[in-house]
């Protein structure tokens, strides 16, 4: 498959990210900054699951689909960790993993 047809889960794992980047920055500054240990630690490996998994689909790799699999499973768990916390950069990351793992997985669905 070439990264063109790639395209919209890359776009989804880039966009996914990015929110984990900022929730996490913004998360430091709440004031109950020590509920969220469980919140933070998923928010960075999903930021660099899903970054990884952008250059496994640019390049081509036989193993973007093991990588978008496990994407979305980090996706699914980020999502449900950070849907617990009302803030919105909170909700508006949970959407955005949960639209990653979904592109996630339908990327993996084609192969």
């Amino acid at each position: 498959m070439s990264h063109e047809k790639y395209a919209s889960c890359i776009e989804a794992c880039q966009d996914c990210a990015v929110e984990c980047e900022h929730c996490a920055t913004a998360c430091l500054h709440e004031p109950d900054v020590q509920a969220r240990t469980k919140c933070l630690q998923l928010l960075r490996d999903c930021a660099d699951i899903c970054l990884l998994a952008t250059q496994y689909m640019a390049r081509g790799s036989a193993y973007a689909d093991a990588v978008g699999e496990l994407c979305a499973t980090i996706c699914d768990a980020c999502a449900t960790e950070c849907a617990r916390f009302q803030d919105d950069h909170c909700q508006r990351c949970a959407q955005a993993c949960r639209t990653c793992a979904d592109e996630c997985r339908a990327m993996v669905a084609v192969q």
